[in-house]
């Protein structure tokens, strides 16, 4: 368990909080790249780390990401007109380009553009997402060029949901792999709703056994179950600090791997970043619309209402309690509209000071450690881990092996595809 005040520290993301600062000093994906598809098109809200931005593409094609707020009088910027390199503010004309210059002041006899800024953060497009630096300029890291983001547009899937909690809730459920093949289990073969078949591995194999190898981007993980008396189902993962994971696809799909960003708006919800892309040639139709998960845009969120899901909080995430009885452990449909559903009844923000937490915690726990060394590192003036572009090949990893096999060493070799660093 952790203490209030360790829980408060690693929960709070506001602007010149302990934790804020270390998030500052990654790229944090901001938006899809479709939300802005032309240059001069009508800017778009954002919120990150607690800040309220507003987005635009320039007559250029340049990104630029800004404070939502005019300096002049206070006006939100999303009303502005985008012409002609800036965003003009349409209260007093006062004009902005992405880098946050004072371009125009059409109300001002006498202009004094040069003396005003506004906020303004850089960003870059990789794999599809619009990405923000909100931290020092002289520690910027390296491209967020994870695998994902490198591969063709029709060898990758990403989406995105709000999640209405803290984002620590939103990681810890994710980099816990235990808790899989019991909350998104289907109770019987060929059961209606989306669930993990009880003739899976996964479901069949018994309680993992956990080992956790840190990393100098975060750290691997791995679940280990016995698989009958001669076989091991062993799965890899990655967790890249501090919000990203990347797990197995499914020992249906070999040359796949997915994975999640949980990106806090601010101290009470999150956005969640999925993605899903193939090694090896382009993505199955089920996997360009991840409707099985609860990620699907076409059915499970709804775009035009701030990327909420359909099924949240507010009506109860949709349960139906006759179906809980007979096709899926929860009687919810999508298998990450569960986890939203598990993480957000626990409240805005968990009191972790009140858990019990045991073997099988093992990678929320080693999370959590590395979180708050990072904070202090920040402090301290240090880089954290996982701002090195030494995650930029990255995979994740199952299998069934007979139990003479080294597991480890098996899905070392397919989860580091360029060779293996060395873990510390």
């Amino acid at each position: 368990m952790l203490t209030l005040a360790e829980n408060d520290l690693l929960t709070r993301v506001g602007p010149g909080t302990p934790m804020g600062d270390l998030m500052r000093r990654y790229w944090v994906p901001a938006l899809i790249s479709w939300e802005l598809p032309e240059p001069d098109c009508p800017p778009v809200r954002v919120k990150l780390l607690g800040e309220r931005l507003v987005a635009f593409r320039d007559t250029n094609g340049r990104v630029g990401v800004l404070d939502e707020f005019c300096p002049h009088r206070g006006t939100s910027l999303w009303l502005g007109r985008n012409e002609e390199c800036g965003l003009r503010c349409v209260f007093h004309g006062w004009k902005y380009d992405v880098d946050g210059n004072c371009v125009d002041q059409m109300n001002e006899p006498v202009q004094f553009k040069e003396k005003v800024h506004i906020r303004a953060y850089p960003a870059l497009e990789e794999g599809g997402v619009v990405w923000a630096y909100m931290g020092p300029p002289d520690r910027e890291p390296a491209p967020p060029r994870f695998e994902w983001t490198q591969v063709p547009d029709e060898q990758r899937t990403v989406t995105k949901v709000v999640e209405e909690c803290n984002w620590l809730q939103g990681l810890e459920g994710g980099i816990d792999t235990s808790h899989a093949p019991i909350l998104h289990r289907a109770l019987k073969t060929g059961a209606a709703m989306p669930g993990i078949p009880v003739d899976d591995p996964f479901v069949q194999g018994s309680a993992p056994i956990l080992q956790v190898d840190i990393t100098d981007y975060g750290y691997r993980y791995f679940g280990v179950r016995e698989l009958g008396q001669d076989r091991t189902y062993a799965r890899g993962y990655h967790f890249v600090m501090p919000w990203t994971q990347l797990r197995p696809a499914g020992r249906a799909k070999p040359h796949q791997t997915n994975g999640h960003l949980w990106v806090p708006m601010d101290d009470e919800s999150c956005m969640v970043w999925n993605f899903y892309y193939s090694y090896d040639g382009p993505l199955s139709d089920e996997d360009q619309n991840p409707e099985s998960g609860g990620n699907s845009f076409t059915t499970d969120i709804d775009v035009s209402n701030g990327f909420r899901s359909v099924r949240n909080r507010g009506n109860s995430w949709l349960i139906d309690r006759r179906a809980q009885k007979t096709e899926t452990f929860t009687g919810i449909v999508g298998i990450n509209v569960q986890d939203r559903a598990v993480q957000e009844t626990m409240g805005p923000i968990v009191d972790r000071s009140k858990e019990h937490l045991g073997p099988a915690d093992a990678a929320i726990i080693a999370a959590r450690k590395l979180l708050q060394q990072a904070v202090r590192s920040v402090g301290d003036g240090a880089d954290p881990p996982g701002v090195a572009p030494t995650y930029y090949d990255l995979r994740a990893a199952d299998a069934v092996l007979s139990r003479d096999v080294d597991w480890h060493e098996a899905l070392c070799r397919e989860m580091y595809p360029t060779g293996e660093p060395r873990a510390r």
